[in-house]
């Protein structure tokens, strides 16, 4: 009997254990009159900026910084080169990393309009093909380096994915994964649970749930999902953002 319940006890140690470790508890760490951070994993970080709007308001807009060991990358620019410079030197003497890299995920001023800032400091940006294309044609500071279809980043000793899939919120959006933490940055293709479709004036909307579909299918083993506005959260948010657009 006393050998029994000494399995029982272990068994529920090793449970609580297991479920601890599993389990971060998001955390507002930084906040200013122009930029949100919200560590919502033990290598990812939301920065959150805001956008003045004629049919918004004054809207938050969202990006991601994943990081290891001392090196990171970060998923589309806060909203103005002001805001940008303040990440940047936050991630360096926060974090104290290096940014080897940021990628803009379309061609909006809410994922790229900082890239000026990127650029300064020398370092390493880029966005898909046609991200640099439209962006020129608006007269719009672009990312330095293009790529075509995809992209694999080296932060640390892991890797950060970037992929076009397809035409929805723009012709250029692209989505970024992060295996490590099993986190998918989806940029202004996703949508925030309860959600409305937002500014369509760029989108296919015909074509968008069948690009979610298929960002869906690729990372089967996503467990966070980071809208471009709004709250982050699980794979809802990608069977969400099909249903919305469905005709």
């Amino acid at each position: 009997m006393r050998y029994l319940f000494f399995i029982l006890f272990s068994l529920t140690v090793v449970s609580c254990s297991s479920q601890k470790k599993d389990t971060f508890k998001a955390k507002e760490i930084y906040k200013s009159d122009h930029l949100i951070i919200t560590q919502i994993s033990e290598h990812s970080f939301i920065h959150t900026s805001y956008k003045q709007t004629n049919d918004f308001g004054n809207v938050p807009c969202n990006g991601l910084v994943v990081k290891d060991h001392n090196e990171t990358i970060v998923f589309d620019t806060p909203v103005t080169d002001e805001s940008s410079e303040e990440l940047i030197r936050w991630i360096n003497g926060n974090l104290h990393s290096k940014i080897n890299a940021v990628v803009a995920t379309h061609f909006h001023d809410d994922s790229m309009g900082g890239i000026q800032a990127f650029n300064g400091h020398k370092i390493p940006s880029y966005g898909y093909i046609r991200t640099l294309e439209l962006g020129k044609q608006d007269n719009f500071a672009v990312p330095v380096n293009s790529f075509v279809d995809s992209l694999v980043l080296k932060v640390g000793d892991e890797k950060a994915l970037v992929g076009f899939f397809g035409e929805g919120h723009t012709k250029d959006n692209t989505v970024g994964y992060f295996p490590k933490d099993q986190i998918l940055f989806g940029g202004c293709l996703l949508k925030e649970l309860e959600a409305g479709k937002g500014y369509l004036g760029d989108a296919n909307v015909s074509s968008w749930p069948d690009t979610v579909e298929k960002v869906k299918k690729k990372y089967p083993d996503v467990k966070i999902v980071v809208p471009g506005h709004g709250e982050y959260g699980d794979r809802k948010l990608l069977d969400y953002t099909i249903n919305l657009f469905k005709k």
